[in-house]
């Protein structure tokens, strides 16, 4: 439920409130609005009188929430979140974008690819250390020898990281180097590791399941933030149905309901969405044009020899030149890039 204060409400009022909830068991989310603070009361309805709460000095009203995510849904919180890691911002008014390699290789490989998205324009620079293959006999990963890696490239170009955590037991190593961590497809509804990462205070990059709803995946997104960390960037990747023309299929549609729905900002991967680099350039636009806050998108200097979907990665002049065509869709939508 929302606790609505009045707008005179004193500091003491609103924290006799808090205290009051926090003793029935609730977990309390105030915002401190310009002329209202409300308090989000996220527990056990049934262990709650109303009317005791209702009655208390400040309480203008108390509103129940609907929506089944409590914290990611707009009933609580109608401002969209502007995720923020250090100069850079995911859901403002910039159209930020992600680009590496699917997985880190080598060293020399990975620097290179760094420096080129970053010349591009490239805010966000992305790898695999940790891979989650449907082979067990694929390539799995570098590890920590990748989180190495990816950290001398940041080093190198200052660009931001964003990695994905694959088990609960990397949480805090993923996060000791990591400036984003991502929560795979195939971890959309891994409730312990979303609990485990919600522990952290690091941004987190939640990838929609396979064949997740869209209620499912802030249902995801939920779990996180009631484990305490609300820096949630949401990223819609393509779900399977019965086309097979391309690897998944992407929902579009998502971008703008997610924005009616919820305040969390969201992303696309068309590189995953479609499993090949021919129609990366066109879904990109498109996911702009729909209302996207950023891009993840694959990047590799030899996609041919590459270990991991090399057939999906863009090459960095193709990268840079289609960095340069979303620049005018950006601004027709009124968003920079």
């Amino acid at each position: 439920m929302i606790i609505i204060m009045n707008s005179n409400a004193t500091k003491d009022q609103i924290d006799n409130v808090e205290s009051k909830l926090s003793q029935l068991g609730f977990k309390t989310h105030p915002i401190f609005g310009e002329v209202k603070t409300v308090i989000g009361a996220i527990g056990d309805k049934r262990l709650l009188n109303t009317q005791d709460i209702s009655t208390m000095p400040g309480v203008e009203n108390i509103v129940p929430i609907m929506k089944p995510y409590k914290l990611a849904g707009k009933e609580l919180k109608k401002e969209p979140t502007v995720v923020k890691v250090g100069d850079v911002e995911i859901g403002g008014k910039e159209v930020v974008i992600m680009a590496g390699p699917c997985a880190i290789e080598n060293e020399e490989t990975y620097i290179e690819t760094a420096i080129k998205v970053k010349e591009s324009g490239a805010k966000i620079l992305r790898g695999g250390a940790f891979k989650p293959r449907t082979s067990p006999y694929a390539f799995q990963g570098l590890e920590e020898d990748g989180l190495k890696i990816m950290a001398k490239a940041r080093e190198i170009t200052g660009l931001v990281l964003v990695t994905e955590v694959v088990d609960t037991r990397d949480v805090d190593l993923i996060a000791s180097y990591a400036d984003i961590i991502q929560i795979g497809a195939r971890n959309m509804q891994n409730f312990k590791l979303l609990h485990e990462v919600g522990l952290t205070q690091k941004p987190i990059l939640l990838k929609r399941g396979l064949a997740a709803t869209i209620e499912e995946w802030l249902m995801a997104a939920e779990y996180i933030m009631a484990a305490g960390n609300s820096n949630i960037i949401l990223c819609e990747r393509g779900i399977r149905t019965y086309e097979t023309s391309t690897r998944n299929t992407v929902d579009m549609g998502a971008i703008p309901v997610v924005k009616e729905l919820s305040h969390l900002p969201i992303v696309v991967d068309p590189s995953h969405a479609t499993g090949t680099w021919k129609y990366v350039n066109a879904l990109s636009k498109g996911a702009v044009a729909t209302g996207a806050d950023g891009l993840i998108i694959e990047v590799h200097s030899d996609p041919n020899n590459a270990l991991c979907d090399g057939p999906q990665s863009l090459r960095p002049s193709k990268f840079d030149q289609l960095v340069n065509e979303l620049k005018p869709v950006a601004e027709a939508v009124g968003r920079s890039l």
